[in-house]
């Protein structure tokens, strides 16, 4: 690693950074597309998984035929989709292979220039081994993806809520991940004004929370919980969730039962949107940055409008559109708090 230099110059700089902010965007899209594939009942139409050959589509009548009739002794087809027609079939399976082309697409997106970074010797000693890192996390995600579909061909045609969320939550970690590292190139450490130690340790427990709330909403996703007690901000008639402690053992109420899972995503919700408040409010009286000002003002507009995106999803008993902008939003979310604490620890 001694060939790789201490710093990058700044057209090296430049180069990385607009590289990964390409990922990183094209990730975004990846978590929204996938959410869609999953709001639309899309993600179990394509009951074969090919990495390597699998890149093109159906392109003659024939071949849609064949993988129709694949489809047609799937589960799914059986006991939710019975007399589905080919243009049918069509609708769900282009949000699926689009998922699937997108997620190799930003494989190959993140290896080219990876290897080419490397042979030009663009790349510091300590960013070079973080990136490979990034990408053996990629290559997992796509066999978690595989790996949560298997679970809804089987005689249950429902993906496990567990695959799910762990799917999401890698492809989570692999987009805050990435993204701290752009962060680092696009905002280097400058002479900053220093905030207390308790404004740092706050900023990383609201990190937390968002990262949790979001990993919530996976479950919510998984068990279509959504569908449930359309009301705000009671349940029903009730504050607590109607029959929310009803499986044995207890905690599997917290991940399986449709009540608990919901009411769980509310509180965290709530919780997480408190705590931005008070990070807000706390921030303003003390000295900060510019760049640390900025991020925590974005914070605060985005949670107001993730907040009513949440309410207003739940109310209309989830409209695709304004359930796709809710995770897009969780994103913003999770993007503007990952840019609040990088601001507060380096300026």
């Amino acid at each position: 690693m001694d060939a790789f230099p201490r710093q990058l110059d700044n057209r090296a700089r430049r180069q990385v950074a607009g590289w990964l902010l390409l990922c990183c965007t094209m990730i975004f899209a990846m978590v929204v597309l996938g959410g869609l594939t999953r709001l639309t009942g899309s993600g179990l139409s394509m009951v074969e998984w090919d990495p390597i050959f699998g890149v093109l589509p159906p392109l003659e009548q024939s071949a849609w035929e064949r993988v129709f009739t694949k489809y047609r002794a799937s589960p799914e087809y059986r006991k939710i989709n019975v007399g589905m027609d080919l243009q049918g079939f069509k609708s769900i399976y282009w949000f699926e292979y689009s998922h699937r082309l997108l997620g190799r697409t930003i494989g190959t997106v993140f290896l080219l220039p990876f290897l080419y970074f490397l042979f030009k010797r663009k790349l510091t000693a300590r960013l070079a081994p973080r990136l490979g890192f990034a990408f053996i996390l990629g290559a997992l995600q796509g066999l978690l993806g595989w790996y949560m579909v298997k679970s809804g061909l089987v005689d249950n045609p429902h993906v496990s809520q567990y695959r799910l969320t762990a799917h999401l939550s890698l492809a989570l970690l692999i987009y805050a991940y990435l993204l701290w590292l752009l962060y680092d190139l696009l905002l280097p450490p400058a002479a900053p004004a220093q905030p207390t130690p308790g404004l740092k340790n706050a900023a990383k427990l609201l990190l937390g929370l968002v990262a949790t709330t979001i990993v919530s909403g996976g479950f919510v996703a998984g068990l279509k919980a959504g569908h449930a007690y359309n009301t705000f901000p009671k349940m029903g008639d009730q504050w607590l969730p109607p029959a929310g402690w009803t499986l044995q053992p207890g905690w599997r109420n917290l991940f399986e039962n449709i009540a608990t899972v919901q009411f769980d995503h509310r509180v965290l919700a709530t919780l997480t949107f408190c705590t931005v408040l008070l990070v807000w409010l706390s921030a303003r009286r003390r000295a900060l940055t510019a760049s640390a000002r900025t991020a925590l003002d974005l914070l605060m507009l985005m949670a107001v409008l993730q907040v009513s995106l949440g309410i207003g999803t739940l109310l209309l008993h989830v409209p695709v559109a304004l359930a796709a902008a809710h995770q897009a939003g969780a994103l913003l979310v999770l993007t503007l708090t990952l840019l609040v604490v990088h601001r507060l620890h380096k300026g």
